[in-house]
């Protein structure tokens, strides 16, 4: 079942201005599927396949020279040197929409293309799929979604999660990791990923993460950097504004996929997530994720944060547009209470915004407005 992209829009507007268009994000989230239904007349070449890549890298005009009219080049972060050979074709030709490029590493694809390609390529971040494209072709209940999660395949192919998550994890440490840093000791970095996943919507204290994984501080930072880049983890940097507080200034640490995040858990089903101690936590990565989908999926960056004081009062997310702050609130329970409402008030009140729009987004079904504040269902989250 092929359900249509938010990003469709955005990647076809930009074909028609820009010579190269490079979409990133994770392995699985739909990216070769995507370029492929958009972009159907143009030749197709995975550089997955190590004959195909060697023959790039050894012959780089020759290679080239077999697609005058541009083509798709799939996961491209594994043949970076073929870009400067891209830019002399671009700068020759100067025609829209040559090359399609995808890749699964953010960090190394971003770095050789402003290198070489600064100017000539539009980058855009497609994850797995958002609440509003699934909600097209399925119905779920919450507990049932932030399980599974939401990559793709899981949904078009019926497939066990558990099962699904297993290979997935397996496969990313011997392709991805690998690439990306040769660790000698998998299993030291897959009990890294999951000790990180314990500690999702929690700030990042490397320390301890190295302390309880046996890793230098050094190899921790190295670590959380290979997440991600290969778009495992993201961190939520907080909010500058202090409003005459102290506030902490460490990173929250997020997955862009709950279902990883349960697997990583060893949470089987979704009755054990229902009455996990970290349930709320969870909703809360899922939450985010859903909230950066929507900037991604119009070709916007992230203008999300947190904000939180040394006294312990927190706004789960902070959006900045224009100079305008947001505060979002996240609680997974379902029925609303007073308790829910205290951080936005209390932030509301000593920033001098107590007319500005604020939300609450919580587990249950219904949307209301209290105390001058929107209360969105989780199914109703798509605000920005």
């Amino acid at each position: 079942m092929m359900i249509e992209r938010e990003l469709s829009k955005k990647v076809k507007s930009l074909a028609k201005k820009m010579p190269i268009i490079a979409i990133v994000g994770p392995r699985q989230s739909g990216k070769t599927t995507l370029v492929k239904s958009l972009f159907k007349n143009k030749p197709y070449i995975s550089f997955e396949n190590s004959d195909v890549r060697n023959h790039a890298l050894d012959d780089p005009r020759d290679f080239l020279g077999k697609y005058p009219k541009g083509a798709i080049f799939d996961e491209v972060q594994r043949a970076p040197e073929l870009f400067s050979y891209l830019q002399g074709i671009i700068d020759e030709k100067d025609k829209p929409g040559m090359f399609i490029l995808t890749g699964s590493q953010h960090f190394l694809l971003l770095e050789k293309v402003t290198q070489s390609l600064a100017g000539r390529v539009a980058i855009l971040e497609l994850l797995p799929f958002s609440l509003k494209e699934l909600s097209k072709s399925f119905k779920c209940s919450i507990d049932d979604v932030v399980f599974k999660g939401l990559y793709p395949r899981i949904y078009d192919k019926n497939l066990n999660p558990v099962d699904w998550y297993a290979d997935y994890i397996e496969a990313y440490l011997e392709r991805d990791v690998r690439q990306i840093m040769n660790i000698k000791d998998l299993s030291m970095f897959k009990k890294f990923l999951s000790l990180c996943a314990g500690r999702v919507g929690q700030l990042l204290n490397l320390s301890s993460l190295a302390v309880e994984c046996g890793i230098t501080h050094t190899t921790a930072r190295e670590w959380i950097s290979i997440l991600e880049a290969s778009f495992i983890i993201y961190l939520l940097q907080p909010h500058h504004k202090n409003f005459n507080k102290r506030i902490v200034k460490m990173p929250k640490l997020y997955f862009y996929d709950t279902g990883l995040v349960c697997s990583l858990l060893n949470i089987e089903n979704k009755e054990q997530l229902s009455t996990y101690p970290l349930r709320g936590n969870i909703f809360e990565a899922f939450i985010m994720s859903e909230l950066l989908k929507q900037r991604f999926n119009k070709g916007l960056k992230s203008n999300l944060y947190f904000w939180r004081d040394k006294t312990g009062h927190e706004i789960d997310c902070i959006v900045e547009s224009a100079g305008s702050l947001t505060p979002i609130e996240i609680k997974s329970g379902k029925t609303i209470n007073s308790e829910m409402f205290k951080n936005i008030e209390y932030w509301k009140k000593i920033s001098g915004k107590i007319n500005s729009d604020s939300y609450l987004i919580y587990g249950g079904s219904n949307n209301q407005k209290r105390s001058g504040i929107n209360v969105l269902s989780w199914k109703d989250c798509n605000i920005l």
